[in-house]
């Protein structure tokens, strides 16, 4: 079952990640990152991107045992995170936006303001 998503830590583990790797070798690779107890897994949803940008696995604990999720784009490819910290923390809509595969940094112009002169 999944989650309640506003009751989530969403974290995105920044850079490429093995996608051939399973519940196991993510699992791993988290306890690599934060230290061999220190991983956060309750309440915390875990997002990892390959090389190629068009999937995306996410990793959860439900208290019983791991879910793990994945989500391949037929179209397109993700806005992930290469070159920042290793595990950057997320909003639900930032998760929300990049589930149906816009980006997560929401970019806006910002236009001149022309004020009209008076004669």
């Amino acid at each position: 079952m999944f989650p309640n998503i506003q009751e989530l830590n969403i974290y995105i583990i920044c850079g490429k990640t093995d996608l051939r790797k399973g519940i196991d070798g993510l699992a791993a690779s988290l306890r690599e990152l934060y230290g061999e107890n220190e991983v956060p897994y309750d309440h915390s949803l875990f997002l990892f991107c390959g090389s190629q940008r068009d999937r995306f696995k996410a990793l959860y604990w439900d208290r019983s045992g791991f879910v793990l999720y994945y989500k391949r784009f037929e179209n397109g490819h993700l806005q992930w995170p290469r070159n920042r910290s290793d595990v950057q923390r997320v909003s639900h809509y930032q998760l929300k936006r990049l589930i149906t595969g816009l980006s997560i940094i929401e970019r806006c112009t910002i236009h001149d303001r022309r004020v009209g002169y008076t004669n």
